[in-house]
């Protein structure tokens, strides 16, 4: 029995995340841009706090698991 639940939300939302993929914030000119494939340090330091906050409350606070067996 292999418990998925953490690698599926962990890939999920890092590429939903990506600065630059969906949408930045920080921008360079904006607060929030769309879909400007750009990133900066401060985006990265913005969407992987929002990135460790959402893994915290899914995988901890949560408990969530996705089970598959053999």
């Amino acid at each position: 029995m292999a418990d998925w639940g953490p690698v599926i939300v962990a890939t999920v939302l890092f590429v939903l995340l990506s600065p630059g993929l969906l949408f930045q914030i920080p921008a360079k000119n904006k607060v929030v841009e769309f879909g400007n494939m750009q990133t900066n340090g401060a985006s990265i330091f913005v969407h992987s706090s929002i990135y460790l906050g959402l893994i915290t409350i899914f995988l901890i606070a949560l408990d969530l698991h996705i089970y598959v067996y053999d």
